[in-house]
């Protein structure tokens, strides 16, 4: 899509009722969503964090990036995911720990980025953080300096290619909390895009396509 084309929808897409729940538990594992039905927060006391969905233009056409992480030890080590991370106090709101984050991740200055609204935020169990997830855009095109400790490669995802269902594929993988079960992901390139990150990108694919 026209990344022009695409901005005339952005005040839409504010407007739409977010699907929440309902479109992260279509790209959740069966075993992931029983063990979230009945969580108590109060006493788990989850760390936060937030995530930049970020949209921009490339050769004139609408993409979102998101990165894959480097290997460490780690749940999340070399896992494909929007650029963020936990917040910090000087942050004072989730919208700028997204930002810094961003920012420190992918070398895309705050004012370059336009924060549109949030969506719904989402408990990661295995690492016990709440994650909340904001949609940006950048008007510009962008050039990209990762943080190479953090970020060892970045996916450049076409919206066109985004909206494509034939990228939802079921597989079967282990996680950190079962081994041998089947997941339904996004495949993207040669990445399976799968758990947090999956949950958070069928959510925004539902949004969109409620508008565009």
């Amino acid at each position: 899509m026209d990344f022009q084309d695409f901005l005339e929808y952005v005040p839409k897409l504010v407007a739409v009722t977010l699907p929440a729940k309902e479109a992260h538990f279509k790209m959740a594992p069966l075993e992931r969503i029983e063990s979230l039905k009945n969580l108590n927060f109060d006493s788990i006391n989850p760390k936060n964090a937030a995530v930049m969905m970020l949209f921009y233009p490339k050769k004139g056409r609408t993409h979102l990036v998101l990165i894959v992480r480097n290997s460490y030890e780690g749940v999340h080590s070399a896992q494909i995911a929007f650029p963020g991370g936990k917040y910090e106090t000087l942050d004072v709101t989730f919208e700028k720990t997204a930002l810094r984050e961003t920012h420190e991740e992918i070398g895309i200055h705050p004012e370059s980025i336009e924060i549109i609204m949030p969506f719904t935020n989402l408990y990661i169990q295995p690492s016990n953080f709440m994650v909340y997830p904001f949609l940006g855009i950048c008007k510009d095109e962008i050039v990209f300096t990762p943080d190479r400790n953090e970020v060892v490669n970045i996916i450049e995802l076409p919206l066109n290619d985004f909206l494509n269902d034939d990228l939802i594929i079921t597989t079967t993988m282990s996680t950190s909390y079962a081994k041998n079960i089947e997941i339904p992901a996004f495949k993207i390139n040669e990445y399976i895009v799968w758990g947090a990150t999956a949950m958070m990108l069928n959510e925004l694919k539902e949004v969109l396509k409620k508008v565009l």
